[in-house]
């Protein structure tokens, strides 16, 4: 008779591997550039003056 409850590995052992730290480093890359383009786009915004009225 097989037994069904003892699992092969440790549950214990089993993390995101490889392949998780590559996504997480991934996204922190893409956040790290929009951040660094959303500044720039911000930079390029002019605030109007309160005492120039364009009528």
């Amino acid at each position: 008779m097989i037994s069904i409850a003892t699992p092969a590995t440790d549950p214990t052992s089993i993390g995101p591997g490889l392949l998780g730290f590559i996504v997480v480093a991934a996204i922190g890359v893409a956040l790290f550039f929009l951040i660094k383009s959303m500044n720039r786009q911000i930079a390029k915004i002019e605030v109007p003056h309160e005492g120039s009225k364009s009528d």
